[in-house]
């Protein structure tokens, strides 16, 4: 998969790095030319093609590649930026998958599919869900939006008085446009299928669109 990535700091790095660790063609466009000569010098990360370049100008995009992108990630440290390449992305050059990272929650509203993003990314945001889900048990928490908030992430730990506890996945009708993708239990994953049962202390994990969130609350924790 080829990944190019808007924002050569040091989240742009780390997630080049880790992403051609894992196989992938990744670009780095940064368009401060002493830090892409000094790690071009280094060689970080390994394997990383780095481009010294605007990322929000269609010329230069075009040159690194983006036509033939399958994702492209905005992690700059502007979010205006973020916001402009995420759109020259899609509407340019029709990148099938674009995740912006929002630096300003307060901006985190502007972040949607008209201006390119599929996937936004809100660093308070998320450690704020993160924070609640570690403490929360039979409370529904947000842990990441999709496709400009059509479809949520969602975590339940299951409480004693949870109406989930004790059955299977199966007699628990959740809506069809509803999918648990995973069950924490312990310090193990619980690949769900059909016959799986729930357990109190499960964190089960939901993706969920806005008509659904509703129900799966009231299956999951009964309120």
């Amino acid at each position: 998969m080829k990944v190019v990535i808007a924002g050569g700091g040091a989240v742009g790095t780390f997630i080049a790095g880790e992403l051609q660790q894992a196989g992938h063609e990744v670009h780095l466009v940064e368009q401060d030319p002493a830090r892409v000569a000094r790690m071009r010098e280094v060689g970080e990360p390994p394997g990383v093609s780095w481009h010294e370049a605007d990322a929000c100008e269609v010329e230069r995009l075009r040159a690194v590649g983006l036509s033939d992108a399958d994702v492209v990630a905005a992690v700059t440290g502007d979010d205006e930026d973020n916001l402009v390449i995420s759109l020259l992305a899609k509407q340019e050059f029709a990148v099938p998958r674009v995740v912006a990272r929002v630096n300003n929650p307060k901006n985190q509203w502007l972040f949607d599919e008209s201006w390119g993003v599929d996937v936004a990314v809100s660093t308070p945001h998320l450690l704020t869900a993160l924070v609640e889900e570690a403490v929360s048990v039979g409370t529904l928490v947000r842990l990441l939006s999709f496709e400009g908030g059509r479809a949520t992430l969602i975590e339940v730990t299951l409480a004693p008085d949870s109406p989930a506890a004790g059955h299977e996945i199966v007699e628990l009708d959740f809506p069809r446009d509803s999918t648990v993708v995973a069950v924490l239990r312990g310090d193990r994953v619980v690949v769900p299928r059909g016959d799986t049962s729930l357990q109190v202390g499960d964190e089960v994990l939901v993706l969920v669109t806005a008509e659904s969130i509703d129900e799966v609350r009231a299956i999951l924790t009964g309120s």
